[in-house]
């Protein structure tokens, strides 16, 4: 059957490679019939080269296609052979000055902010790196791909339209020619024939709907029986429901399906299966009816394979076409001309509306195949952009239609393209003329939002997630809005008028079916039972936010289409109006002899709505008719004089006592919907358009209308006309036992109520209201915002409102109003406000909430203090209001108003605790005080004629009326003053008294007679002075009250001591033990020189060790037989200091860890975080732990962040990750015994010794394997015959240690066993040793790295957890082989002593170039005692360590000789100069002889050997200075080591003969394998770019390297190899012990022994993962200027490296910290716990 396959796919190639291009090409350009022609050569080649089976092969189907189908296109097109045609027409044709790159997904896009004529107008990398906007502000986002590059497009900038490689050439006419000139005649006929057929065909194939036959004049005669089962993509069905189904389906496996699935994802369609119909029928109804439960089911087709081969050449022909124009521009009208053709059928039946309005029933691949090649030709040339622009505006509605019925995203779809046409300003214009374009995008909206109520006004249904999505499908009409008038216009034409006010009416009506949405009314008596539908309304609200803001722009530029636009917008108001008011009945008002009709309305009863964008509107263009001055140029043509005040402000005022009902606590019962919505009302993102707006209209109100009027009406809205127009209001409270919430709602409304007074004087920043300047808007939101605390770039920016262009407007002032503090290691950069501002601060800022507004009264009361003045907060001065607004000021000195005022300050005198609260005093203070800052600015800019009419100071002198008599506001606030309850206030109403004064004396001055100074000043000064006296006596009493409490308690401290002397005596003495402690490691007389080892060792007084426990707070000396003591620990493998991370152990089980490679591929590292526990009280701790892991898991199936089964806890104190405990020990007591070194052996003594005792054991291991079947007699009767070296007892078996330490041992030993190799632990197994001996040297290897790295001195202090945490595992080290079988430790010492000193038994060993020598040195070290402690003959153990020592030092020579390489400075081997080099050089000689080749060496200085040393002392004990002498002095080396070689002369000169015949080092020198040379250099992590674009342009060119070319959706840089990965994706899972993982954990797992540092470049995060179940996410090291991280890239703003925090990530990893991290961060936020890590 192969055969049979093989031969025919060779027959097919040989025919089709016959197929002669030209000759094709020859034949067409005869034919008369040319459509027909072509047709037929496709219908019998394109199914004879695609879809030949089951899975596409896209190489031979693209080569064959080539040659077959599209060369003789070529051939046609060009006249001759392509390959020299085209190139022609590239000569040819004019270099463009459009870039047009189309953008990948995820690829690096930037905007100018100085420059962007909008935000849509973006740069790729390359033309902006050549731009001059590099220099400007700009920002850097990430593509979603789709858009295109506008370099070169002149209306996209406001300058520098160019990057240097599309520069206009100067020489160039401006005007358009005609592309066509450079092409012959006969070249543009072809042209034209071929792309019209081809064209035509790949539009009527791809929008083909018939599933078995193909489109006339295609088909062929014999039909095959073979179909597909098509798959197409859907954004409903999860990638689970699709795998889950096509395993079912096709009865594939989970990878199969991952793949169908993600290519479905990816192209849109996929066939799932191959075969004759009913087979593939078969699995369609299988996936429809597996699929069709929840939802609709998923779109499946069987299809014809010949119509799959047509499309697929559809699109392949589309992508040619696209390739082929980009030689030509002429080429490129062309096709455009053909494109836009009309056909027979007229309207809507060119072959681009064709193509648009299929595009919903295309799939994924098809569309963004055509969209490109429309990007590429009709958006590339202008003329044919502006007829494509008006096709797209006519079917606008019909795309829009097919849009929301389909459910893919707008990236894929066509009306996505609007972006690319909306935005050109001058295309938007003629649209809006010419298509009348506002109005079709408008209506076309209202058609898609259908549900109204009675009145006519939009109702929403639930926000279930299909209204969201629907709804989220609609908003996009918004954008395309927002794009048409995103560019403003500056010269108007009558149609341009036209139009805009037709669109404007269409709007209206959208804000008309707005006005008075979702009303509310007051739930009383039982809580809401449903909360309301509010969600939808206020997303709509913050959509339409700038677009209504933009109306308004548009609107102010033109004098008549403001004046047509204000009238619309009043009518509209009006009608809105006559549907509301019906049935409720006028009342009148009256206080203060002042009367006015309103209606009753109680906000508390009947419905209210907080949607009121007409109204809104309105006030916007008033404010509009203000600061253009057009109410003052043509007041006649506007109709002011018709407007009811009452009217406009009717419902404003409505919206705003809602919101001081609800803080009142009026509304509790109505749910948390009216709380979101009262929330975001007041919210930066909606405020501009809401509650400012409805301040301004209260303003308009006020401006219009006799203030007390407004006051009246106000007083009635709040509900408390009643308390201030019934005299004695007040002393009811008293009398009546009235109902205290009543009481205290009334009192937050009236606070309510005066602030709202306050904000309707204050706010007067708004351009048009006030004489101010959109600068000093902004100025005075930052200075508010900055008064509450120094803030950051990015908090500032989410506090002001933006602009359609994103844009605050903050760069432009913040330089004036605050100071810049750069951030340190952590934290970011904060802007801090300059003392001199502080001066504009308004405690009654009306964007301040709550909580704001008191943090700021604090922080600015705290100022004050700081700066000794006094704490008063006056109103600030104002800038004057504008001519329209200017009456509003008598709001005032209304008599209303001071009715109002001399109530609440008469309560206040009465000081009655009912009726009137502190803030409502403060606000009424705060009142009078504008009013008198208000007065004296009318005086000082007083001229000659105007005379003031605003005379507020002498309102407030004035006495009440005849019956009440009641005193002036002035006399009670100079009352108030003294009271003893207000001490808060006092330094506030003397200010307002002082400020009165000042009037006076203005007024007084500007009137002619001076009048001497009037008495209240003297009054006043009087009462100052007697203040500050009174204050300094209680400071005084103060004083004296403080000393005499400070002597009793010292008085008792020492009445206390002398009861309990003898308490006290013992602490002491337990103090000086402690602190002896931590001495223990400095030498006891400074100037001693210490020295480890040899016969000049230093004798170190042992101290006693107390430590106490940190579960039950007992203390406990440390010693050998008491009860154990342990440290918590983590043990990690690690590959921080790995040369090669690509060596993994195979088979663990079976692994022989004993000698450790210098790559040092895999350590194993020891933490602690240094806390002491007792060994019972952990193990009852961890015990507990267990439990209620098990009790949890029962319960919740979350992680925690420590996995218990992997014995993991946390530290009880600190919390840190942990996984065993070291057991803490005294210091190994043997290696104390200072002995006479004189008669100890020498180093060859020594070693023959040693071997001696080596084969000894040997033979005795032998006997013992012979033993076990001879009796014990003949046993030792042979042990007689033996020849034991001298005081040798191999029959000794020490005991050490108590039961409790070893068992201690034994848990730490087994751990680190486990961790180490992988596997199940075992206490027995003969490599625990090695593991401990091994984690012990990495970990002393770790430290001593980071310390050179960070040029810290070696014996420096560490601190003090990594200090303990060495000295407990260098002394369990030190101890471990206590409890191993002695036997197995012996025969780890006799192998690790081979491979330096061979005997016969040894073996199959490492060369030394492939032993680490400092493990190999603490291996031997550590095993060395269970030999010593059988030998009884009075060798010290410290001569065993010494020579030990010197031994491995000179194989580490030789090894360091042996690698060095050659570009090292070669020695000059004529003059020798200096002892030492004449030492080296024998040496080196030496070795030649013995390699038989020149090594060329390096000058073999201190640092080749230094990091070897600084370990080994690290082993030893760590005190002292780091050079290279101090350290040979410290371990009794000889300065120069060569010397080692000549005091033992004969001995080494046999061992280094061994070593360098090793064939291993023989293939080394003859270059036929590698070593690692020495030093090593530390392990870094990669070099990051300084700027973050560089690796996002990297990343976007990343393909995910298993779904072939496909992009990656989440690149994921490793840090420490710097190997890309394609994170968080089905196609790059692959399988890790049993459990699918994504790309990032399996990459761990071979990078970093299951520790990972990764940075997701697409959201700028760095990723720590640690396993499967732990990770957590970290700051980046890239920062902004503003001193931030961009998590997420949201901002945009450029981001650069900071070297500091990126050398902190790298010191977290080589200290081995990532894991603990990740656990403090997991403990810290719950929410990671939940993240399934192993699928990054």
């Amino acid at each position: 059957m192969a055969s049979d396959l093989e031969t025919e796919v060779q027959a097919i190639d040989k025919s089709l490679l016959e197929c002669s291009a030209e000759e094709v090409a020859v034949k067409w350009l005869q034919a008369t019939d040319l459509p027909k022609e072509v047709y037929l050569h496709l219908a019998y080649y394109v199914p004879k080269i695609y879809c030949r089976g089951p899975n596409p092969a896209p190489q031979s189907e693209d080569m064959l296609a080539q040659h077959v189908l599209l060369g003789p296109m070529e051939w046609y097109l060009c006249g001759e052979d392509p390959a020299f045609g085209f190139p022609k027409l590239e000569q040819a044709n004019k270099p463009s000055h459009l870039c047009g790159r189309v953008f990948k997904v995820g690829e690096p896009t930037y905007s100018c902010r100085d420059c962007a004529v909008d935000p849509t107008c973006v740069l790729c990398m390359e033309c902006f790196l050549g731009s001059i906007h590099r220099e400007h502000r700009y920002r850097m986002t990430t593509s979603g791909g789709g858009g295109f590059c506008d370099c070169g497009d002149t209306e996209a900038w406001k300058e520098s339209p160019y990057c240097q490689k599309h520069e206009l050439n100067t020489a160039e006419t401006a005007e358009e020619e005609d592309p066509l000139v450079h092409l012959s005649e006969d070249m543009i006929a072809r042209a034209y024939n071929i792309f019209a057929i081809m064209f035509q065909y790949a539009v009527d194939i791809l929008t083909w709907e018939k599933e078995n036959e193909l489109p006339p004049g295609l088909e062929t005669v014999e039909k095959s029986d073979t179909y597909y089962c098509m798959l197409f993509n859907d954004e409903v069905h999860t990638y689970e429901q699709v795998i889950y189904t096509l395993q079912k389906a096709v009865n594939c496996t989970q990878k199969e399906a991952i793949g169908f699935a993600t290519t479905v994802d990816r192209d849109g369609r996929r066939s799932v299966r191959y075969g004759d119909f009913q087979y593939c029928d078969q699995a369609k109804s299988v996936i429809v009816r597996n699929t069709s439960r929840q939802t609709k089911p998923l779109k499946v087709q069987v299809m014809h394979s010949s119509i799959v081969a047509h499309q697929s050449f559809g699109l392949k022909l589309l992508t040619w076409l696209g390739n082929v124009i980009g030689y030509s521009d002429g080429l490129r009208r062309i096709l455009c001309q053909v494109g836009l053709q009309e056909g027979p059928d007229g309207e809507n039946s060119s072959l681009v509306d064709k193509l648009m309005l299929s595009d919903s029933k295309l799939w994924k691949g098809a569309r963004s195949v055509y969209h490109q090649l429309f990007m590429s030709s009709l958006l590339m040339d202008l003329k044919y952009k502006k007829l494509f622009a008006i096709r797209f505006t006519r079917n606008y509605r019909q795309l829009q239609r097919d849009f929301m019925e389909d459910d893919h995203e707008r990236a894929v779809s066509v009306t996505a393209l609007s972006v690319q046409l909306f935005t050109v300003p001058t295309l938007a214009r003629m649209l809006i003329t010419e298509e009348n374009l506002m109005t079709t995008i408008i209506k076309t909206f209202m058609d898609h939002l259908r549900h109204r109520d009675i009145q006519g006004r939009f109702q929403f249904e639930r926000y279930t997630a299909l209204q969201a999505f629907k709804f989220r499908r609609v908003q996009n009409l918004i954008l395309d809005l927002k794009y048409v008038l995103i560019s403003k216009p500056a010269d108007w034409t009558n149609d341009l008028r036209q139009k805009f006010l037709e669109g404007f009416d269409a709007f209206l009506e959208l804000l008309k079916c707005m006005q008075g949405m979702d009303p509310i009314t007051r739930q009383v008596g039982q809580h809401i039972e449903m909360e309301p539908e509010w969600e939808a309304a206020f997303t709509l609200q913050m959509k339409l936010t700038q677009v209504i803001s933009m109306m308004q722009d548009w609107c102010a530029l033109d004098e008549k289409v403001l004046i047509e636009a204000y009238k619309k917008c009043l009518t509209v108001l009006m009608q809105c109006h006559s549907g509301f008011t019906d049935g409720e009945q006028p009342i009148v008002l009256g206080i203060c002899g002042h009367s006015v009709e309103t209606i009753r309305y109680c906000v508390s009863q009947e419905k209210v709505s907080i949607h009121l964008p007409v109204s809104r509107l309105l006030a916007g263009l008033h404010v509009s008719l203000s600061k253009s001055e057009v109410a003052y140029k043509f007041p006649e043509f506007l109709p002011l004089s018709e407007l009811s005040p009452p009217l406009l402000i009717e419902h404003p005022l409505r919206c705003l006592v809602l919101c001081a009902q609800v803080h009142a606590g009026m509304w509790r019962r109505n749910g948390f919907s009216l709380v979101n919505q009262i929330y975001y009302y007041h919210n930066v993102k909606c405020r501009r358009e809401m509650f400012d707006k409805d301040i301004i209209m209260l303003q308009t109100g006020v401006s219009m209308m006799d203030p007390n009027h407004f006051l009246m009406i106000m007083l009635s809205r709040f509900e408390l006309y009643q308390i201030f127009s019934t005299p004695d209001y007040g002393k009811r409270f008293n009398t009546e036992n009235t109902n205290k919430d009543v009481v205290q709602q009334n009192n937050t409304l009236i606070e309510e109520m005066l602030y709202l007074i306050i904000m309707i004087v204050g706010e007067r920043f708004s351009p048009g209201v006030g004489q101010v300047n959109a600068t000093d808007e902004i100025k005075r939101e930052i200075i508010h915002q900055l008064s509450i605390r120094p803030m950051a770039h990015s908090e500032l920016v989410k506090a002001l409102p933006e602009d359609e262009n994103k844009e605050t407007g903050m760069e432009s002032v913040i330089e004036a109003v605050a100071c810049f503090k750069k951030p340190g290691l952590t934290g970011r950069g904060l802007y801090e406000l300059k003392p001199e501002c502080t001066k504009d601060f308004n405690l009654y800022f009306y964007h301040f909430s709550r909580a704001e507004q008191s943090k700021a009264e604090e922080a600015q009361r705290k100022l004050k203090r700081q700066n000794r003045e006094d704490t008063a907060l006056p109103p600030p001065v104002l800038p004057p209001l504008s001519p329209l607004f200017a009456s509003l000021i008598n709001i005032l000195q209304s008599d209303v108003m001071l009715c109002i005022m001399g109530i609440i300050l008469q309560w206040a005198v009465e000081h009655n605790s009912y009726a009137w609260s502190e803030s409502m005093l403060q606000r009424v203070l705060h009142l009078i005080g504008m009013a008198l800052q208000e007065e004296k600015q009318h005086l000082e800019n007083l001229s000659e004629e105007n005379v003031v009419t605003f005379t507020f100071t002498q309102k407030i002198s004035r006495p009440g009326e005849a019956p009440s008599n009641s005193p002036s506001i002035l006399a009670m606030l100079e009352t108030l003053q003294n009271a003893p309850h207000l001490e808060v206030h006092k330094d506030m109403i003397r200010w307002i008294l002082k400020t009165f004064n000042a009037i006076k004396k203005l007024r007084e001055s500007s009137s002619t007679s001076p009048v001497p100074e009037t008495e209240g000043n003297i009054i006043e000064e009087g009462s100052r002075d007697k203040d500050k006296a009174e204050r300094k006596r209680k400071a005084e009493i103060a004083r004296l009250r403080r000393e005499k409490i400070m002597a009793q308690m010292s008085e008792m401290q020492r009445h206390f001591i002398d009861e309990n002397k003898e308490l006290f005596q013992q602490t002491l003495e337990e103090l000086a033990t402690s602190t002896s402690r931590v001495l223990d490691n400095s030498p006891t007389v400074s100037d001693t020189k210490l020295t480890a080892l040899g016969p000049k060792q230093t004798k170190v007084t042992e101290r006693r060790q107390v430590v106490t426990c940190i579960l039950c707070q007992e203390e406990q000396e440390v010693k050998v037989d008491s009860r154990a003591m342990v440290l918590a620990a983590f043990v990690q493998r690690s590959t921080v200091l790995s040369k090669n991370r690509n060596k993994v152990i195979q088979d663990p089980e079976k692994y022989d860890p004993l000698f450790m490679h210098p790559e040092l591929s895999c350590g194993t590292h020891t933490g602690s975080c240094g806390h002491i526990m007792h060994a019972h009280c952990w193990q009852r701790y961890f015990d507990a732990v267990q439990a209620k892991e098990q009790r949890r898991q029962q319960r919740l199936r979350v992680h925690t962040s420590y996995d218990v089964e992997n014995g993991e806890f946390l530290c009880p104190l600190c919390e840190c990750l942990s996984n065993t405990v070291i057991p803490l020990l005294p210091p190994p007591r043997g290696s104390f015994n200072r002995l006479d070194f004189s008669d100890q052996p020498n180093l060859a003594q020594w070693i023959r010794t040693i071997s001696q005792q080596i084969k000894a054991l040997y033979i005795l291991r032998d006997e013992e394997t012979a033993s076990k079947s001879e009796d014990l007699i003949l046993y030792i009767l042979k042990y007689g015959n033996i020849i034991l070296p001298k005081g040798f007892r191999p029959d000794f078996q020490p005991n050490l240690y108590s039961e409790s330490i070893k068992e201690m041992l034994t848990t730490f030993g087994t751990a680190t066993y486990k961790i180490g190799l992988k596997v199940h632990p075992n206490e027995e197994d003969p490599r625990v040793p090695i593991m401990c001996w091994g984690s012990c040297a990495y970990t002393i290897q770790t430290i001593e790295r980071i310390l050179a790295d960070e040029d810290k001195p070696l014996f420096g202090h560490l601190p003090c957890r990594q200090d303990d945490c060495l000295t407990s595992l260098t002394r369990f080290a030190a101890a471990h082989w206590t409890i191993s079988p002695l036997s197995s430790v012996q025969g780890h010492f006799c192998r690790l002593f081979a491979s330096l000193v061979p005997n016969e038994k040894s073996g199959n060993l490492p060369c030394i170039l492939d032993i680490d020598m400092f493990h190999l040195l603490v291996s031997l070290v550590l095993s060395f005692p269970a030999i010593y402690c059988q030998d009884f003959s009075g060798v010290s153990l410290g001569t065993g360590d010494l020579h030990i020592f010197h031994l491995v030092t000179m194989a580490h020579i030789v090894q360091i000789l042996l690698t060095s390489s050659t570009e090292e400075n070669g020695m000059d081997q004529e003059n020798p100069n200096g002892e030492e080099e004449v030492a080296v050089l024998t040496l080196y000689k030496f070795l030649c002889q013995h390699t038989g080749r020149e090594l060329i060496s390096g000058a073999i200085t201190g640092t080749n050997w230094q990091p070897y040393l600084h370990c080994h002392c690290l082993c030893y004990i760590l005190t002292g200075a780091s050079q290279f002498k101090h350290l040979c002095s410290y371990l009794s080396l000889p300065n120069n080591l060569i010397c080692l070689f000549q005091e033992n002369g004969k001995i080494m000169n046999t061992l280094v003969e061994s070593w360098c015949s090793d064939n291993e080092v023989k293939r080394y020198l003859e270059g036929k394998r590698q070593a690692i040379s020495y030093a090593r250099d530390s392990n870094k992590l990669i070099d990051l770019p300084d700027d973050y674009s560089c690796l996002i342009n990297q990343a976007s060119n990343f393909s995910c390297p298993k779904s072939g070319g496909d992009k990656s959706r989440a690149p994921t840089l490793c840090l420490v190899c710097g190997t890309m990965l394609c994170s968080q994706s089905y196609c790059c899972q692959t399988e890790l012990e049993g459990e699918d993982v994504g790309a990032c954990t399996a990459h761990t797992y071979v990078c970093g022994s299951g520790v990972g540092i990764f940075l997701r470049v697409r959201e700028c995060q760095v990723l720590f993962l640690a396993g499967k179940t732990k990770g957590c996410f970290y700051a980046p090291p890239y920062l902004d200027d503003y001193g931030e991280t961009d998590q997420g890239l949201r901002r945009g703003n450029p981001l650069h490296l900071c070297k500091e925090r990126f050398k902190k990530i790298q010191k977290l990893w080589q200290q081995h910290s990532i894991t603990e991290e990740i656990g403090h961060a997991q403990e810290a936020n719950q929410t990671l716990v939940g993240i399934d890590w192993q699928h990054l």
